[in-house]
């Protein structure tokens, strides 16, 4: 029975740091083009992202990581042979890159508050995207564990949620691009 409960608090974990981890970087991306304001929009726009951005981190994203990893310890508990498998030391490699890119945000967020940051919103956007991908690899790791599908049909939802980021990204541009051109024209 313990095993169920920690998985089931392993999966709220993961729902919980993932939201805050998608929501944040799209925070930042906010943050900087706060920028392109006049003031006092400018800095009042951007003192609300920082607010935003430090409670995010720390009362959503962070206590999201922390339940994921001390339920995975409580699942590993349950059941060491696990520790055995090839998949979990994969999936492990790459939740060690999700920790990774948890505390570059956390960098990240400090430098936005000290205007220390040199990253457009165009390239916050992709890095947007690196928790989707390594959410993708996560979960069919460890659902299909040592059954890695090598077929085709993983490869087409790889491919969907390449365009799908690629569409992001493409609109991002037309909405920038047609604010550019409105601006323009007043």
């Amino acid at each position: 029975m313990a095993y169920l409960w920690y998985k089931a608090f392993h999966l709220i974990g993961i729902v919980v740091w993932f939201a805050g981890l998608f929501y944040l970087v799209r925070l930042f991306i906010y943050h900087v083009e706060a920028d392109a304001e006049p003031e006092p929009a400018r800095s009042i726009l951007k003192n609300q992202y920082q607010i935003m951005e430090k409670r995010l981190y720390h009362i959503i994203t962070t206590p999201g990581m922390i339940v994921t990893a001390a339920m995975a310890i409580g699942i590993i508990s349950t059941n060491p042979d696990i520790m055995k498998s090839s998949w979990l030391h994969i999936k492990l490699g790459f939740v060690a890159v999700l920790i990774g890119y948890h505390f570059y945000c956390r960098s990240l967020m400090k430098k936005l508050e000290t205007g220390d940051c040199n990253w457009s919103s165009k390239q916050l956007r992709a890095l947007n995207e690196a928790p989707t991908l390594l959410l993708l690899v996560i979960v069919m790791l460890a659902v299909f564990k040592n059954n890695f599908p090598t077929t085709i049909a993983p490869w087409l939802v790889f491919g969907a949620v390449i365009l799908m980021a690629v569409t992001i990204q493409l609109y991002a541009r037309k909405r920038r691009l047609d604010k550019e051109r409105l601006s323009l024209d007043s």
